[in-house]
């Protein structure tokens, strides 16, 4: 059985898809919340913060959890989520295409990024959005941390294969994101129409050890994401 939060997460979700929770409106207060649920309130927080994590809102002290417009894909800049983890939720038609699936022991990319001197997993991905081809993704990965990954993994996904079959723990990454002109690649690959920039995230995924464990650019046409985070300023 799914744990109650998740549960709540769904409920909450739902209902931002289906206009119940309007844009930019607040979501009912935590108390609220925790007597519909009829549950605690470190439970009603938990749902909260993965509704922040795949950017359905945006928690904001002394006002509380305001709902974001679903026009745009929102990416948590700081959370480190899955694409399927985001295709999940949102409800429309997602596919992935492998375009390579290859081990690189001389790429410049994977060299660059990880250990030399290990054979290194270099895929492609293309990720497919109601009809219209707008990110790639490239990844390279320590082959000996997932021998047994296959293409058909990679068209479903790798993090999942990773923690529930392989049983690493992937813990942190840190992140760069630019915005640049589309290479060769990204034209032919997705349907850029006529945008003549791309935004490029370089994601460093480490393990709970600190072993980096994968390096990957994820190239995605502008119109259509948003990229959202919290921040508090320190005095």
């Amino acid at each position: 059985m799914r744990k109650k939060y998740i549960r709540i997460y769904d409920d909450i979700a739902e209902g931002i898809h289906n206009g119940y929770y309007a844009e930019d409106s607040l979501l009912p207060s935590e108390h609220i919340l925790m007597k519909k649920y009829e549950t605690s309130r470190e439970t009603i927080r938990k749902a909260l913060k993965l509704l922040s994590e795949h950017g359905y809102i945006q928690k904001i002290q002394g006002k509380g959890s305001v709902v974001l417009g679903m026009d745009k894909v929102d990416f948590p800049v700081s959370g480190l989520v899955s694409f399927k983890e985001l295709a999940d939720k949102l409800g429309d038609k997602v596919t992935t295409f492998v375009t390579a699936f290859e081990i690189s022991a001389n790429d410049n990319i994977s060299s660059k990024h990880l250990a030399a001197e290990k054979d290194i997993w270099k895929i492609e991905r293309v990720r497919e959005i109601n009809g219209e081809k707008i990110i790639l993704d490239k990844d390279y990965i320590i082959k000996d941390l997932l021998p047994g990954l296959t293409k058909e993994i990679c068209e479903n996904s790798i993090y999942e294969y990773a923690e529930n079959t392989a049983g690493l723990i992937i813990s942190f990454a840190r992140k760069e994101i630019t915005v640049e002109k589309p290479d060769s690649k990204d034209q032919e690959l997705l349907d850029l129409n006529n945008y003549d920039s791309i935004v490029v995230v370089r994601n460093y995924v480490y393990l709970d050890n600190a072993v980096l464990f994968q390096y990957t650019e994820s190239r995605h046409r502008p119109d259509k994401f948003r990229f959202v985070d919290f921040a508090r300023r320190n005095r």
